[in-house]
């Protein structure tokens, strides 16, 4: 294990809930905003401040619309964020298989 490197893990994807974000949105095209929060288990502000910092990271998309009269917000995994994934993933293995 001398030659693995922490500094390889994805510091965007080290948060439980962020990684459970991209985990849930990875297997859907999109997912609205109670549909995330039912999947990941927190608060509205908890998983509002996880996905702005996912939209940062440019792993999410969001789109915002209004259906009679409500709004709904409705997220995407990005190619970036697949790739962000499977990268954080392969150095898991990594480190598990050493």
């Amino acid at each position: 294990m001398t030659d693995f490197d922490y500094k390889q893990l994805n510091d965007t994807l080290q948060s439980r809930i962020r990684v459970a974000i991209i985990a849930a949105l990875v297997s859907v095209i999109e997912a609205d905003f109670n549909f995330l929060k039912g999947m990941v288990k927190t608060t509205d502000g908890n998983l509002s401040t996880h996905l702005r910092k996912l939209e940062d990271a440019g792993y999410v998309s969001m789109k915002k619309k209004f259906v009679d009269r409500k709004p709904q917000t409705k997220y995407r995994i990005t190619e970036k964020g697949k790739r962000a994934l499977e990268e954080h993933i392969n150095v898991l293995e990594k480190l598990i298989k050493k």
